[in-house]
């Protein structure tokens, strides 16, 4: 096993293609759902853009094998800092950002400590939004993880959606420019 630096993506990292996981996506309804977060319970309805990330990197720890093997796995803190860096400029907009991933409730509180993350990053470690509306997830050593994609909502309904996403810390970029972009 690897040490890493969750922060910085290696070279070479092998690029996700779009297996079709999210064309249901677009035109679907977030579900009434409330989560656990890192600013207590909320509820994914009430968030303009949703980013989903498979698991977050701590510093120093090993990363699960074949991870940086696995096309869309490396770069949730990379992804989660550009919506961090960008977070003025959504607000700006009127959009609210909320990151999810599968990951236990201490997992997003470290996390979100440690990057001085100013919006909820939710645990879904029951995978609810892999039912409904049907988030794509993938099988990595004993844990299904979600595959990354961004999410735009308009009043709980799904309007954009941002799959296969790579790199992953210029995701935010991307959504920005989309939600900027004359209608």
């Amino acid at each position: 096993m690897s040490v890493h630096d969750p922060y910085v993506l290696p070279e070479g990292l092998p690029v996700p293609v779009d297996d079709g996981a999210a064309d249901h996506l677009t035109g679907a309804e977030l579900p009434d759902l409330v989560l656990p977060s890192s600013q207590g319970a909320v509820n994914v309805r009430d968030f303009d853009v949703l980013y989903v990330y498979p698991r977050s990197g701590r510093p120093g720890r090993p990363l699960l094998p074949g991870w940086d093997e696995t096309p869309g796995a490396r770069g949730c803190t990379p992804q989660s800092c550009g919506f961090r860096d960008r977070n003025a400029d959504l607000l700006a907009l009127g959009k609210r950002v909320a990151g999810v991933s599968a990951q236990g409730l201490d997992d997003q509180l470290e996390f979100a400590e440690r990057n001085r993350m100013p919006f909820p990053v939710i645990s879904d470690e029951w995978l609810d939004l892999a039912r409904d509306p049907g988030l794509p997830t993938f099988e990595i050593e004993r844990f299904t993880l979600y595959k990354r994609l961004a999410l735009v909502a308009e009043k709980g309904r799904i309007v954009k959606v941002f799959y296969p996403v790579f790199p992953p810390d210029r995701n935010a970029q991307d959504v920005l420019e989309w939600l900027e972009a004359p209608a």
